[in-house]
């Protein structure tokens, strides 16, 4: 299996942490007992927590911090810097001294949904589900449900009442 693995020497693996064929990682941090599924990029500077569970086919960039807990859905993007340019003021190909790594945070037992994409500069609350598909702008509360294009507030949960079960 691990001809179909790319993860670098810098890739700080948790205990237990499972991982499916096809995935990239470099210079990034997984906690224990972490699951990570097919199609999966993980770039530097990025942090899993502790019994998570990633789908296939995710992007997690420089800059994301996913706390413990978290469900993220297949197909999730999460982008690191509000204005990209492919090139410098001076025209040439930007590199990493051209731009600023725009920090986003996921944080303990927060749900993504399928094919969502979060945006730069926000975070998503604790307990928070995001619905498949949604374009999330801004931060997101804790315990809230939010959908749509973009992402807004459809309904609270109650923290300790309602507890969503992640299975498989």
């Amino acid at each position: 299996m691990s001809e179909f693995l790319c993860i670098a020497p810098d890739v700080k693996l948790g205990a237990n942490v499972r991982l499916s064929k096809f995935i990239n990682l470099y210079g990034c941090e997984v906690g224990d007992n972490t699951r990570i599924g097919a199609f999966v990029e993980v770039q530097k500077n990025a942090r899993i927590g502790k019994l998570c569970k990633i789908s296939s086919h995710t992007f997690i960039c420089e800059g994301v911090t996913i706390e413990d807990e978290v469900f993220v859905g297949h197909g999730v993007v999460f982008i690191n810097d509000s204005y990209p340019r492919a090139t410098s003021a001076a025209g040439a190909l930007q590199t990493e001294q051209d731009w600023k790594v725009e920090a986003t945070r996921i944080k303990k037992g927060a749900s993504i949904g399928s094919g969502a994409t979060i945006l730069a500069n926000l975070s998503v609350g604790e307990g928070a589900i995001v619905g498949a598909g949604s374009v999330v702008t801004k931060s997101v509360p804790d315990h809230a449900i939010v959908a749509g294009n973009p992402a807004r507030v459809l309904r609270m949960l109650r923290p300790g009442v309602v507890r969503i079960a992640s299975r498989g």
